[in-house]
């Protein structure tokens, strides 16, 4: 019994012993792996070789038919409407009828105003009457007060001679008094004269504008096309009550009509150094619906924050324009020296390129003067940069994780 004591021991650790001696056996005839090496990875690209040229560049912009004679006809008083004999969007002739209101509204003002004129005419007439007689009438009451100053120098003499009593002369010297009012209040009468006559004047002249006044209303009350134009808008039907200053059509004229746009910051100084040096610039449009030339007419009076208003004539062959039409211009501008053309797909966040030096990307700060045309038909953006030469490789690829320093290779086709 003590003899099989060892045996328990000895037969686990030759089982260990043995695992032992296994895995190290596998340990040691394990493959050697090789270690990745890091490359750095290369971007394909397509580039351009910059060429400094002097282009004119173009600006795209988005205009917005006008009309700077744009008329709205209001009522001249209040009434009825009669007729209307146009609709929106009528074609009209000059001196067509467009809107007419029941002239009876306007009678009574008319007449009340030649009553109210012939009867300031009246006082006039009157007055002028009145002063001749005044006139008369003084003289002879002044004759009288002589009389009455020579009675009283009578009767003062015999009171004197005890010839008379003094009730007599009392009576003389009041009869006296009263000839001197009547005198005084004749005079005050002529000398008032040329007030009364002012006043009456004035008075004329105001019943005159109120009679022109009516009858102007009276005219106006039937409304004219006052040139060849087009219906805007028509904002009344027969049988309506308007009133004083309400619009009842509006119309603009058919060979007056202009582009509003509006022009970017960017291109302020080149635009306006043009029109200061008298060159004439031009935008044009061409789609399925528009085609023409319209010249630049001036810049607005007030700049804004982003840019400014520009107004462009529409020739008077483009009928089928109307006020509110928007429509893409696109504006030539001035010869730039010393710019380059690259496609749009080389810009990136508008004012940076990339060009390649020894295999690597370079950022380029770049100011944009415009846009052209290249002999593909292919929009192109003009830029400038003192750090692009003539003979430089643009980057035309566009890659979402452009960085300088990024290392790419130039495809060859």
């Amino acid at each position: 019994m003590i003899a099989r004591a060892p045996a328990k021991f000895i037969l686990p650790l030759l089982v260990l012993l043995i695992a032992s001696v296994l895995y190290y056996s596998l340990v040691s005839s394990k493959s050697e792996r090789e270690k990745p090496t890091l490359t750095e990875k290369v971007w394909q690209i397509e580039v351009i070789t910059a060429q400094q040229q002097a282009l004119s560049p173009s600006v795209t912009l988005y205009g917005r038919i006008e009309s700077p004679e744009q008329l709205k006809a209001a009522a001249p008083g209040g009434g009825i409407i009669e007729q209307v004999f146009v609709r929106n969007g009528a074609r009209v002739k000059q001196g067509q009828p467009l809107v007419t209101m029941d002239r009876r509204d306007f009678a009574a003002s008319l007449l009340q105003a030649e009553a109210d004129l012939r009867d300031i005419d009246n006082q006039i007439t009157e007055l002028k009457i009145r002063h001749q007689s005044n006139l008369a009438s003084l003289k002879t009451e002044r004759n009288l007060l002589e009389l009455a100053d020579a009675e009283v120098a009578r009767l003062r003499k015999l009171k004197e001679q005890n010839l008379s009593a003094d009730t007599a002369l009392n009576g003389a010297r009041s009869e006296m008094g009263r000839q001197q009012l009547a005198v005084t209040a004749r005079q005050l009468d002529v000398d008032s004269y040329p007030a009364k006559l002012q006043i009456l004047v004035a008075k004329n002249d105001r019943g005159k504008a109120e009679l022109d006044q009516a009858r102007l209303a009276m005219t106006r009350s039937e409304i004219m096309a006052p040139f060849d134009a087009i219906i805007s808008n028509v904002a009344v039907a027969a049988g309506d009550r308007v009133s004083l200053g309400q619009i009842l059509i509006s119309l603009f004229p058919v060979n007056n009509l202009e582009i509003r746009a509006h022009l970017p910051i960017n291109y302020i100084r080149s635009v306006q150094h043009a029109l200061s040096s008298d060159q004439q610039l031009q935008a044009h449009v061409a789609n399925r619906k528009y085609l023409g030339q319209f010249p630049l007419l001036r810049v607005a009076g007030e700049a804004e924050a982003t840019g400014i208003d520009v107004y462009f004539a529409v020739s008077a062959n483009l009928g089928q324009l109307r006020p509110g039409d928007l429509l893409p211009l696109s504006l030539r501008l001035p010869t730039e020296n010393g710019v380059f053309a690259v496609p749009y797909q080389a810009i990136y966040g508008n004012s940076r390129v990339y060009k390649v030096v020894e295999g690597r990307l370079q950022a380029i700060e770049v100011d944009s003067v415009g846009q052209t045309e290249g002999d593909n038909g292919l929009a192109l953006v003009l830029i400038r940069s003192t750090d692009i030469e003539s003979g430089d490789q643009i980057a035309i690829t566009h890659l979402p994780n452009a960085v300088s320093g990024l290392k790419v290779k130039i495809d060859d086709q």
